[in-house]
């Protein structure tokens, strides 16, 4: 197994909203850095390689094919994001990635994968993202980042590292997601039944946070070397944490999700946590920005 230093971690921006309907996710690793958040993991006792910012990337829902917007935005910074995820990936230090839409994290899985044959995937997420262009009907890529990296969908994303697929479903668990939000499809509840996915809905966390996040990471410990966590902020519920601008309700309580992401990140396989969907421009900002702050150096640290 391949071992990543726990106290030390690569700070890298991915401010794009390429793969989104609205803006505003481009703006957020600015925010958080401007709240200190470089500074708060240091003064947490960690080490931090800061890689600084990609270069800001729009929401462009309009461009490209009807049933697959902006696609060639979407690839292209993926790519950046993997080469700059590849080079971290060398120094040996956990990776804390800012986004930025969901479709980020199809470059980081795609640079890790260029030094890591067993990799595994948390997906602490409202939604499930497994819409296909075949079966999406807004076209948002967004909607469909998982799916890419399971190997279905467009080539140019599915395709866009060093093995296909990115990720095998087996070695994936979705945990958080809300059917009764009314954001997952039921094409993406077909298809997550009809492969390996390991479902952890929020109906079951809802029972015991802390001892179902335990059991799906000590399952994905088994199965996988490196888990990598990705969280979307919609998993928590929009009464709750109001910061993006599609409300998810119900959901997780902020502090359901702070107790399984430091669960999460406390496992000595954890390689790098994605951060997406964090609206900069909604109501309540930089509060809740500073609320995400806080959760990630308690996570992290």
């Amino acid at each position: 197994m391949t071992q990543f230093d726990a106290g030390k971690i690569a700070l890298l921006g991915a401010p794009s909203s390429a793969g989104a309907r609205d803006l505003g996710q481009e703006q957020t690793p600015a925010l958080l850095r401007e709240l200190g958040l470089a500074e708060r993991l240091r003064g947490a006792g960690l080490e931090v390689v800061d890689l600084g910012d990609l270069p800001v990337v729009r929401s462009a829902p309009e461009a490209g094919a009807r049933n697959c917007r902006n696609l060639a935005g979407v690839a292209a910074v993926a790519v950046d994001i993997a080469d700059a995820v590849e080079h971290a990936a060398r120094e040996r230090a956990r990776l804390l990635v800012i986004g930025g839409d969901c479709t980020i994290s199809i470059g980081v899985v795609a640079g890790l994968a260029r030094q890591l044959e067993s990799l595994g995937m948390m997906y602490l997420d409202g939604d499930l993202d497994l819409n296909t262009p075949e079966t999406t009907a807004s076209g948002i890529l967004d909607g469909m980042g998982l799916a890419h990296m399971l190997g279905y969908g467009a080539e140019a994303l599915s395709r866009i590292g060093p093995r296909y697929p990115l990720l095998s479903a087996r070695d994936v668990a979705v945990f958080g997601y809300s059917v009764a939000a009314g954001g997952i499809d039921a094409a993406e509840l077909d298809r997550m039944v009809g492969c390996e996915l390991t479902p952890y809905p929020r109906e079951q966390i809802m029972e015991d946070a802390g001892g179902i996040a335990a059991k799906a990471l000590k399952a994905l410990e088994n199965r996988v070397d490196s888990i990598l966590v990705h969280f979307d902020i919609d998993v928590v519920d929009f009464g709750d944490f109001p910061a993006t601008k599609l409300p998810h309700a119900p959901g997780l309580s902020l502090a359901q999700t702070q107790q399984a992401l430091a669960l999460f990140m406390c496992s000595p396989k954890a390689v790098g946590l994605v951060v997406s969907e964090f609206n900069a421009e909604c109501e309540g900002n930089p509060e809740l920005a500073r609320q995400l702050v806080d959760l990630l150096v308690a996570a992290l640290a």
